[in-house]
């Protein structure tokens, strides 16, 4: 028998109305933690037992911190809640008709269907992208960009060949919003305090980074003055900024850009835009450019029973004619808004409609190095505004060992100028990679011999 097939929900049949919310993100947490157990049944499924905090992906991936640093247990955050249950299951459709869910384990009725899970890289189209471009939107993702960039490392410690040196060396980011900022911004101080250490038979000076957007500014969500000051620490930092620029194809070794212009190089990183994250069955007339249309009380426009909050929501307010914007505080405050009101919303009472309090914006380019918009056309840079984003990303931290390992980890880079994450715990061989296939396959083969 097949062991998906002996796999079941194991979900008990309840009186109360059924919530099942679909996603253990921001979003997904606080609506559960926030709707009340004792009148509802609460199903959370997530792909993923673990809630990890994105922000700082890009720092698993270029060794600056361990995965499990910055993620916790679905399970930890609810394990005192009644009536509460976890599946770690895929969602793969739903039946608007008969309110059931389809999962590997089978089927699941619901009364109130809660949308919660994010969004995924939008490659826009560009099929060479989506096969050879890495992406930064999960701890995998992160875990494949960190072996990819130090397996990189060890291969042009291995060439003799200094043409192919170079394109080992070259890295390229496409897309300039905070995680291409971000990272940028990273991968330029493992150039300039750890890689030296560990290689001093490369010339790293001669590794290039660049940072590709199709708008005219890096940071485009964030407001002018904090671009303008974050190129300006970019390019202090060696990073090749090239704005007003589309990407065309890439092979896995040669990016092309319209016009003409092509960079030779085996990594390229994707952060140049995101797609709701829609599941099978639902309306077509539901979605505008991969969000869910929602109301002004998160529920999607069509739909009695199904909601939508964060990343893949789109709701247009008077504030907002274009939707909120794709970070954790809209998330976590619908999230806290539906499970509160979900009680008025199944009796039909009138609720107050969502209002989002925006509490500003960050992005950190190094050490003492960052941007903030803040609330009342606040604008800060350098070691304040750095100061504010380590004070922020460590309270959003989903538990006191994450907080603590997160800081740890923190201050000994900042003292040592040392990232000591730089592991190849599991390789990872992009497609059409043959070397690479060869080198690190192997070893990894012949290692569990």
């Amino acid at each position: 028998m097949d062991p998906l097939q002996q796999l079941i929900l194991n979900i008990p049949d309840t009186a109360k109305p059924r919530v099942v919310v679909v996603g253990g993100g921001f979003g997904g947490i606080n609506a559960v933690k926030h709707l009340d157990s004792n009148k509802f049944q609460v199903v959370l499924l997530d792909k993923h037992n673990y809630n990890s905090f994105w922000p700082l992906l890009y720092q698993v991936a270029t060794a600056g911190l361990q995965a499990e640093t910055i993620a916790g247990p679905l399970r930890r955050e609810f394990n005192k809640k009644k009536d509460f249950y976890f599946r770690p299951l895929k969602v793969l459709s739903v039946d608007v008709t008969t309110q059931t869910l389809t999962t590997l384990a089978g089927p699941l009725h619901y009364d109130h269907l809660i949308l919660a899970n994010g969004s995924k890289s939008n490659f826009f189209g560009n099929k060479s992208m989506q096969q050879y471009a890495l992406g930064l939107k999960s701890i995998p993702d992160a875990l494949n960009l960190r072996s990819q960039l130090i397996q990189a490392f060890e291969r042009a410690e291995m060439t003799p060949d200094p043409e192919e040196r170079a394109r080992v060396l070259t890295l390229v980011l496409v897309g300039a919003g905070p995680t291409g900022v971000e990272t940028a911004g990273a991968l330029a101080e493992l150039r300039r305090y750890s890689l030296p250490k560990d290689y001093p038979h490369i010339d790293f000076s001669q590794m290039k980074i660049y940072l590709l957007d199709g708008l005219d500014r890096v940071l485009p969500p964030m407001s002018p003055k904090a671009s303008a000051k974050a190129q300006r620490y970019l390019e202090n930092m060696g990073i090749i900024i090239k704005t007003s620029t589309m990407v065309e194809s890439y092979d896995g070794a040669v990016l092309t850009m319209k016009g003409g212009e092509q960079i030779q190089t085996y990594s390229v990183i994707w952060s140049a835009g995101v797609t709701g994250d829609i599941l099978d069955g639902l309306k077509p007339e539901w979605t505008e450019k991969g969000r869910l249309l929602t109301d002004e009380q998160c529920r999607i426009i069509g739909a009695n029973n199904i909601f939508a909050i964060g990343d893949i929501a789109l709701m247009k307010t008077k504030d907002y004619p274009k939707g909120h914007p794709g970070l954790a505080q809209p998330a976590m405050q619908m999230g806290k808004y539906l499970g509160k009101n979900m009680e008025a919303l199944h009796q039909g009472r009138p609720v107050k409609p969502f209002k989002y309090f925006d509490k500003g914006s960050l992005a950190t380019i190094g050490r003492g190095k960052a941007v903030a918009d803040l609330p009342g056309n606040l604008h800060f840079g350098g070691r304040i505004a750095w100061y504010i984003w380590l004070f922020v990303h460590i309270s959003f931290l989903i538990s006191f060992r994450n907080k603590l390992l997160v800081f740890a980890n923190w201050v000994w880079n900042y003292f040592t100028f040392d990232k000591a994450n730089r592991l190849i715990i599991r390789p990872y061989v992009r497609r059409g990679d043959t070397v690479a296939q060869e080198v690190f396959t192997v070893n990894e083969q012949e290692g569990g011999k």
